[in-house]
């Protein structure tokens, strides 16, 4: 990836100072009540998350229930992509972009993500993404894409690994019904800091190293998130 990757067109993701903090507060408690509590879920780490300034969160990918359960780990309201289609309908799209999220068209038509999200970083605020892409299954963390490690070095900013347990069995998506039960894990890995880039251009042998380290952090709070919840 390099900067020639990133599209010159007009960001769609909103940067303007964030005022539904009451707002927030309120839906991050519906979700607390309705997609984390049933399922025992607990947060271990939580003091990890820097309180303030931009950040990369890179958590593991299994379930349709990440993002609250990313949520539950900061008061502070964090920036997700989202299916481009959902914030085109009424009520529910405005509903998205209050709690953070922004469109992406996911038929690869959209080519400002990428511009978006840094933006979004520039302006302070925390941004989640799934290195893995996808939602996969099982133990095995997936080979990682290299854009979380690219944001962070780009915009200077720490990458914070999370790695979530129980989600996938909790619930996987749709066409299937939620399983109540847990308890479920949200362990907060200790940020870790880019390398220094010297001018304009990130090089891709800093984001292949970052990606490899994200990686190992990832397998090994995976792990450790799977042994907690055996435990309890």
């Amino acid at each position: 990836m390099s900067e020639a990757d990133i599209p010159t067109r007009a960001a769609t993701a909103s940067t303007a100072p964030f005022r539904g903090t009451r707002f927030y507060r309120f839906a991050h408690l519906v979700l607390r009540v309705t997609c984390f509590w049933p399922y025992r879920g607990f947060v271990i780490g939580a003091g990890r998350m820097p309180t303030s300034g931009a950040f990369v969160i890179a958590p593991t990918h299994r379930s349709m229930l990440d993002i609250p359960w990313v949520a539950m780990s900061t008061p502070r309201r964090i920036r997700f992509m989202g299916k481009a289609s959902l914030f085109r309908v009424p009520v529910l799209g405005w509903l998205f972009t209050v709690l953070g999220g922004f469109p992406v068209e996911r038929d690869g038509s959209d080519r400002a993500p990428l511009r978006d999200s840094l933006r979004i970083l520039e302006g302070g605020e925390p941004l989640v993404v799934y290195p893995e892409g996808t939602r996969q299954r099982g133990d095995v963390i997936q080979p990682l894409q290299p854009g979380a490690a690219y944001l962070a070095i780009k915009a200077q900013v720490p990458i914070v690994p999370v790695a979530m347990y129980d989600t996938e069995r909790a619930w996987r998506g749709p066409g299937r019904f939620p399983r109540f039960g847990g308890p479920g894990v949200v362990l907060v890995g200790t940020p870790i800091v880019p390398p220094v880039r010297n001018g304009s251009v990130v090089k891709r042998e800093l984001v292949e190293q970052l990606t490899a380290h994200l990686h190992t952090e990832l397998q090994r709070l995976y792990d450790e998130a799977r042994t907690t919840q055996v435990r309890r």
